[in-house]
């Protein structure tokens, strides 16, 4: 998928540029860039899921933890 945009006549190149930065963020080109930079074994990202997975289970126990208390 080709990412298009259009720069409009007058406009500044530093607005133009954060619009660019922008699209690419929305898009999720900077997150696959960020997660292929290096090769990840598939039992290191296993193990980082079932972290992440464990995490945000604690978290949720304690914000209803902290939400029931007031």
């Amino acid at each position: 998928m080709p990412l298009r945009m259009r720069v409009h006549e007058r406009e500044p190149i530093g607005l133009a540029l954060r619009r660019f930065k922008k699209l690419l963020e929305r898009s999720g080109v900077t997150k696959e860039l960020r997660k292929r930079k290096y090769y990840d074994k598939p039992c290191e990202a296993r193990r980082r899921a079932k972290l992440r997975k464990l995490s945000n289970i604690r978290k949720g126990k304690t914000q209803s933890q902290n939400g029931s208390r007031s």
